[in-house]
This record gives C-alpha cells, structure tokens and sequence, in this order.
C-alpha cells in the first residue's frame, strides 16, 4: 500500500495556529492530554497501528517553508513575528503521541506542553481517516465524479445566495479529495465559496485562512480559572492576544444558556459574532438575536457561522430563517470533502486532562447543547453541572 503522509507543516485548521499564539504568549507551562474517540465503532485493520505509527513519525519533517511564512505574515499580521519565528522552527514530536492496538480497536494519545501539542489533533484525524480506507480497500467516486458533485453542491448555494467556508480537514476522506473539493469550490465558487479553514488549502487559494478558536479553549479556562469562569475569562484572553481581530466566538462548551448569561455588552459589542456547533441551528439564530437586541445592538450588524454537520437541505432551512435579521455564513466539513460513495468517519479526538502551571493534572469536560456530544468523566460532567447550575 502506498504510504500516506502530510505534505505541509500549514495542512492544518487555521484555529489550531491561532490558539498555540495565543498559548505561547500565556500558558507557556501548561501541559495537556488529549484521547481519540471513535464514536463510529470502526472496525481497524491489523496492522493499522504501524501504519500510523509510520505516517506520524514522518511529521517530524515538516517544516515551515519561506514561502508559507511570508503567506502568513501577508495575511495574518496579527500573527506576531516572534511566532511566526518559532513556527519556522517548530518540528512535530512523534513521542508526544502514543498509539496501541487490541484487535479492531485502536487507541491514540497524546500528552505533553499544550503550545506543542495543540497542533496534533486535526492532522492526526485526517491521517487516521485516508488510511482507514486505503487499508481496507475501500473504493471512491473518481475524481470527475468527485468534481461533478462539489460542484452541483456549490452552484446550488450559489444560486441560494449564501457564504460557504469549507471545514473538511479532519474527516476528509483523503488529501486528494480534499485538493478536488478545493479546487473545484475556487473554480465555481462565484460569490459563494469564501474560503477554507484549512490554511495549506487557503494558501494554494491565495485567500486567507478562517477560523478562530476551538472548545479546548475554553476547556482549559475551565481547568485553571473554575467553570463559572471559564467563558467569560476565555474571551478576555483572546481579546489580549487578538484585540478586535479574529472575533466569532464559540459558544457551546458549556451550554449556550450558560454562554448568552456571561457574553456582556462589552464582549457583544467587540465579538463580531458567534459560531453555531450543536444543538437546534434556528433556536439557537432566536436566542443570539434576542440577545443582541436586549443588549440595544442592531442583529443586522453581527454574525453566526454555522457548522453542526450541515448539508443543502439544513443551509436551506437556516438561511431562509435567518434571512434579513443577521448576517450568517456556513461551514461544512464531512459533506465537502468526505462525500465520495462511502460512509464517512465518525470520531474525534478531545483534550482530556490538563495540567496548568503548578496545579495537578485534572480532568476537562465539555457540556454541549446536545447530551451525546459531552466529553468528560461522569464526575466531572456533573461537578460543571452542579457549579454552573445545569439540570
């Protein structure tokens, strides 16, 4: 079987750039853990953890070219040089991730200094998906059928009038596809197609990068500063670090209610929006109106980026609600860039513990807005539940 390894340091989501900044610059000390959840019960090969364990320690190659430096100085200068300096010097650790296999079940870990680790999570995903099926000989759709179906998607969003972000990485089905899927969304885009959270992709593009920060964030808050502290101290460090820029916030790590009762008018006001990653798309668009119109702030002035497993039909139904009262764009991941005949990967990987400066490893939970999406022990789910009043 041909090996399948990552051409680029940049073949990454953008958020995972901008939080290790913003992690360099604050919690240089920190240390994390991080565990792969396959919420699909896929059944793994034999030998699908040498077959890994090869494509990880290949990383430790990569390395951040001249030219993808001056890519992102040119479209991220709120990137710091001194970062962008270390980036250049950054080298992916393979020690840092561990992975065992128990028959057709496969176990990957990794720990070690959050502002080294965070980097691991999207392309290890992708990694384990594009092997999953090179291994068991699965067959796709060929490139022109993977180009005729990119495009009839993009055309209809076209013709719906909406913005369209590509979030494939993680669960691509290869990185051939991901590149079909990309090119064709550049080709037909039309007014559409703004762009990819994947910054590699972003640069062959010649667009920037999208994106801003993921639920770890905010998981770690939990773990160094208390849960009732978690949202509200996670946006005033992102505001250090980012100012104004880089302002949709995420809003459902420990429930949106819970979110909505510590976004104040300051954070409403400075947050361009708000991105949308579980639970009902048009309660939520109902409640982060009202919220904007109690706080005397004009809807129509603010955003919500959707991105809860969306397709044509869903994009459809929220767009025509939402419609004259915010403004609002979509990313879609699994159905871009996985969508080539055969069933797509369901699993993750999540911070599990962590480790703030002079504080013992502990545990890190994540209260979503639907059930099956929480990740914790059920000790700590219900200690977050109990401190932040959640039935």
């Amino acid at each position: 079987m041909e090996a399948t390894f990552l051409k680029s340091i940049l073949d990454n989501d953008f958020y995972k750039f901008t939080m290790q900044h913003a992690v360099i610059k604050l919690f240089p000390k920190a240390k994390v853990r991080y565990g792969f959840i396959n919420r699909g019960k896929h059944i793994f090969p034999d030998g699908f953890a040498d077959l890994l364990r090869n494509a990880v320690d290949a990383m430790a190659d990569l390395r951040l070219t001249k030219e993808e430096k001056n890519y992102l100085a040119h479209y991220c200068p709120y990137l710091d040089p001194t970062y962008l300096d270390f980036l250049q010097g950054y080298r992916y650790d393979p020690s840092e991730v561990h992975i065992t296999q128990e028959g057709s079940e496969i176990k990957v870990t990794v720990e070690g200094f959050w502002y080294r680790t965070i980097l691991w999570e999207v392309p290890l995903m992708a990694l384990i998906s594009e092997l999953f099926y090179k291994s068991n000989h699965l067959i796709r759709l060929n490139d022109e059928a993977v180009k005729k179906l990119t495009k009839e998607k993009i055309d209809n969003y076209n013709k719906l009038g909406v913005s369209i972000l590509e979030f494939g990485t993680r669960r691509r089905h290869s990185y051939d596809v991901h590149d079909l899927v990309n090119e064709t969304l550049r080709t037909n885009g039309g007014n559409s197609f703004i762009g990819t959270s994947n910054v590699h992709f972003a640069m062959v593009n010649n667009r920037r990068p999208l994106g801003t920060h993921a639920h770890e964030w905010f998981m770690f808050h939990a773990a160094q500063y208390g849960f009732q502290m978690a949202n509200y101290l996670s946006l005033e460090n992102w505001t250090k670090v980012y100012g104004g820029d880089l302002g949709i916030a995420l809003k459902d790590t420990y429930t949106t209610e819970i979110f909505f009762n510590q976004f104040d008018k300051k954070y409403s006001k400075l947050f361009d929006g708000v991105r949308h990653d579980s639970g009902d798309p048009i309660e939520f668009a109902q409640k982060v109106i009202s919220h904007y119109s109690k706080m005397g702030i004009d809807p129509k002035s603010k955003a919500i980026v959707f991105s809860d497993s969306l397709n044509f039909e869903k994009v459809k139904k929220i767009a025509d609600f939402c419609q004259d009262k915010i403004k609002m764009s979509f990313g879609i991941g699994t159905n871009f860039t996985n969508d080539v005949g055969l069933p797509a990967m369901n699993m993750v990987i999540k911070l599990t513990d962590t480790k703030p400066d002079n504080v013992h490893w502990q545990g890190v939970v994540k209260l979503s807005d639907e059930k099956n999406k929480n990740t914790g022990t059920p000790e700590m789910i219900a200690l977050a539940k109990e401190v932040l009043g959640i039935k």
